[in-house]
């Protein structure tokens, strides 16, 4: 835009250089600014409203933080059922408040991200945003678009007083070097922190290992696609009337995996095939996602695969005997095996068998690859710098040892912290699994240390403004050929094609990047702007002939 901007007032000096040497110019190269200016600002007015994230100015850090006054946050959280998590918060913000009992802090739960990512982008057009959020970076990537919403936490993580693991805090944080760094380098958008990670998670097979022994198999050292593909297959085997072999019963789905975007992710990272660039070119569109597309649609086919979308949880189906592979976050462990904690089905439904935790199935063994994900922290920037610096006292609050060991407990999450994860405190939970099937649940522990094991393994996707929307395909790719696939229509090139197209249009992926090119693709122009547009060309044009009135008009007294 600068170079655009730069070459119209080049253009205007030039215009306007052609009437310098007549006396009575003044009024006329006015008129031509005020001309000139017209077209010019109609365009730095369009060009402002590209697609993209804005720069976020700078946050000041106050000198000292002001304790005579009384301030008032707004807390946006996630909690499902699980009370426990609750409490946590509630008890984080009643101990917060002793350190602090001029900053109130008021807290709002939501069931499910998505609506907090919606109440947000409600909320910025009216300037009612909450002060701190529990989010994700590919939400706030989208929060970017807005001028100065989201407050950079770089000049916050440094301060002296009240950075990471400042002087001048009540209370223990963490320094910037003590959150694991894989978990915090997806919270730099642009080159920025616009995030703090809260808490951690990957994804895992959970599997009915009496299954896999009663069908001939055992399982490796290291789960691989061909392995899970081969079992998966050999388990649908029926009786003569029609019920399954393995379990007797009319119902068996051998693998489900509950996220598909996951699923497309990871295996595109593992086979190093396109998914987007780091500046948001769109690759997912690519010969290999459509091989991938090929194999589930194959053994969808056979009824070896569905998605939690088609066919309902995979905890369900895994506790109720009728699901050998069931993939999901390690997060939702306490909802896994015989012993769950938290089970969704009637109790007399649930059988008995050994659950065994293991990563995602990989391509290449020896190089794994698998996703790091789960909520992160970000802050709204306000008017008052005082109301920011409270909000964000109390965000370092929610990564101190006592609330990242109090969650991470609760479901198969780990603390961000190395201070947190190396505690004699967690060190003691970690150590006691299977003592209960309540805090210490052998599934949810061991869940806990697969990702612990793997963290160098974990990679997270490019995050910018429509990341959001290329994850939805990704997951949408795959549920479509499953759907297809069940209802036995034909899946093949003409039909991959045009799932590409419907994905690209559905999402708007050509407002990010042209599919694979490596060349921006803004879309179409709207209709506001093909007016500015022809505003702009127009007011050019009058330029141009006031010139040349001016000048025959010149010429003309002259020849007087």
């Amino acid at each position: 835009m600068r170079t655009f901007m730069n070459r119209l007032g080049s253009l205007k000096n030039k215009l306007l250089n052609l009437n310098r040497p007549a006396v009575r110019t003044g009024r006329r190269r006015t008129a031509i600014s005020t001309l000139f200016l017209i077209p010019a600002l109609l365009s730095a007015s369009l060009l402002s409203g590209c697609h993209g994230q804005r720069e976020q100015a700078a946050f000041t850090v106050p000198e000292e933080f002001d304790t005579s006054r009384n301030y008032e946050i707004t807390f946006w959280a996630k909690n499902d059922t699980n009370v426990r998590q609750t409490d946590i918060y509630k008890q984080a913000i009643a101990d917060f408040q002793e350190l602090y009992p001029n900053i109130t802090v008021n807290l709002r739960l939501y069931t499910d991200y998505g609506k907090i990512y919606n109440d947000v982008i409600t909320n910025i057009s009216t300037g009612t945003t909450p002060n701190v959020c529990i989010t994700y970076p590919d939400h706030i990537a989208t929060y970017l678009t807005g001028d100065n919403v989201v407050v950079p936490l770089d000049d916050l993580f440094s301060d002296e007083k009240y950075g990471l693991g400042g002087s001048g805090l009540l209370f223990t944080s963490p320094s910037q070097s003590e959150i694991i760094p894989q978990f915090l380098k997806e919270c730099s958008i642009g080159g920025h922190y616009y995030a703090v990670p809260y808490m951690r998670s990957t994804e895992a097979c959970y599997i009915n290992k009496d299954y896999v022994e009663a069908l001939g198999y055992t399982l490796p050292e290291t789960l691989t696609w061909d392995f899970i593909w081969e079992v998966s297959e050999a388990a649908t085997a029926k009786n003569a009337d029609g019920t399954f072999v393995l379990n007797g019963e009319e119902v068996l789905i051998p693998f489900i995996y509950k996220s598909t975007d996951n699923m497309m992710i990871q295996m595109l990272k593992q086979l190093d095939a396109g998914y987007s660039t780091d500046s948001g070119e769109i690759r997912i569109f690519n010969d290999t996602t459509t091989e991938l597309l090929y194999t589930i649609a194959e053994h969808t086919e056979s009824g070896a695969f569905s998605t939690f979308k088609i066919s309902g949880y995979p905890a369900n189906f895994l506790n109720a005997g009728q699901c050998v592979f069931a993939i999901d976050s390690t997060a939702g462990a306490t909802w896994m095996g015989s012993d769950a904690p938290l089970v969704d089905i009637a109790e007399e439904s649930i059988v008995d068998f050994e659950t065994v935790v293991m990563p995602i199935p990989q391509f290449d063994p020896e190089h794994p690859q698998m996703i790091s994900q789960g909520p992160s922290i970000c802050i709204f920037n306000k008017e008052d710098p005082q109301e920011v610096l409270a909000s964000w006292l109390f965000t370092q609050f929610l990564l101190t040892n006592e609330v990242q060991i109090a969650y991470s407990q609760t479901e198969g999450y780990v603390p961000v912290t190395s201070t947190a994860q190396n505690s004699a405190e967690y060190q003691d939970y970690l150590s006691r699994a299977g003592e209960d099937s309540d805090t210490y649940y052998d599934v949810k522990i061991e869940a806990a240390r697969l990702l612990l094991d793997n963290t160098e393994n974990t990679f997270v996707t490019p995050v910018f403004n429509g990341s959001t929307s290329l994850r939805d395909a990704a997951g949408e790719l795959i549920e479509e050929v499953t759907k297809s696939t069940r209802r036995h229509e034909t899946v093949d090139d003409a039909y991959i094609e045009q799932l590409y197209e419907e994905q690209t249009s559905l999402h708007h992926l050509n407002e990010t990047s042209a599919s694979g090119s490596g060349k921006t693709d803004l879309g179409p122009l709207p209709v506001t702007a093909k007016v500015l547009l022809g505003c702009l060309a127009a007011a050019w044009v009058l330029i141009l002939v006031w010139l040349f009135v001016g000048r025959m008009k010149r010429i003309n007294e002259k020849r007087l």
